[in-house]
């Protein structure tokens, strides 16, 4: 018998350098360094650094220095997203050339005020899981006449996964392997619950959606391990993964910290970096404490 060998386990660990760590980036960070080495696996680092408004060189160099802090060892070299727009574009040009995903003009005023009219009378618009309306109808439903001559203008556009036809394309229902903390086992995708979702802006040539299933391909990611908030947007990823023909990794989505206000811990709001908890003396050792490892 041929004995076919085993991929060996491969974890990463992906923020964005565009705020300080909190203690929910440690928790995430160090279950999959721990899990990892517990599967006799990798340990890798990716920096999600897409939004070049908002990424900064400093931030980036605060992660690294918050996790050789926390005592964690990666795998070089990083991938840093910021070098690889070009797989991201190969990747929307494929979606571009079956038909699976439309120009859509509508600004976000535009949307913001179209839904806030709708529901001025009484009616819901649709959300997605996040809470975020749905994108309207409008550019989905324009002609290809229409859309090649809005093109032609140079006017402002993002990319998005017409969700029906990519629904059709892959056919029959998805599911992905859960362990976290949540729900586990096999779980069944919703992928329509969000919509027409973006997969490219003017301002920036790849969404989280997109951009992260490549990276996972590339780097050949065995297992991701993330927060629970990513939970329902897995649904998303699976039907990407299947309309490109990649690879599905199991998934462990795990349970968030939460801050004095019940909510999740958040770099927009200020939550207190892992830096600043150095500098008040706590240890390595006294933050897992604290986080409950």
């Amino acid at each position: 018998m041929i004995e076919i060998p085993r991929q060996k386990p491969k974890f990463r660990f992906a923020p964005s350098p565009n705020g300080p760590l909190h203690l929910g980036h440690a928790l995430s960070a160090i279950l999959n360094h721990d899990m990892a080495a517990e599967a006799g696996g990798d340990f890798l680092l990716r920096i999600e650094d897409i939004d070049q408004t908002r990424c900064t060189p400093d931030f980036e160099a605060g992660i690294f220095s918050d996790l050789a802090w926390l005592g964690l060892r990666w795998q070089e070299p990083v991938r840093r997203q910021s070098e690889h727009f070009a797989a991201y574009q190969q990747a929307l040009q494929s979606l571009i050339g079956r038909g699976l995903v439309y120009p859509a003009f509508l600004t976000r005023g535009e949307v913001k005020a179209r839904v806030a009219a709708f529901e001025a009378e009484g009616r819901s618009w649709p959300r997605d899981p996040d809470g975020t309306p749905l994108y309207p109808p409008d550019d989905r439903e324009r002609s290809e006449t229409e859309r090649r001559r809005l093109l032609a203008t140079d006017m402002k556009h993002a990319w998005r996964l017409d969700m029906e036809k990519a629904l059709a394309t892959a056919g029959g229902p998805l599911y992905w392997e859960e362990s976290g903390d949540g729900e586990t086992g096999i779980v069944r995708t919703d992928p329509a619950v969000w919509g027409d979702v973006v997969l490219s802006r003017s301002d920036a040539p790849s969404s989280y959606h997109l951009s992260v299933v490549v990276d996972d391909a590339v780097q050949k990611i065995t297992h991701v391990v993330r927060g629970l908030d990513l939970f329902h947007a897995t649904s998303i990823h699976r039907l990407l993964q299947t309309l490109l023909d990649l690879p599905e990794p199991l998934y462990h989505h795990h349970r968030l910290l939460l801050g004095a206000d019940g909510n999740k811990l958040s770099k927009s709001l200020g939550d207190t970096g892992l830096a600043e908890w150095r500098r008040q003396g706590l240890s390595p050792v006294e933050l897992r404490r604290r986080i409950g490892l």
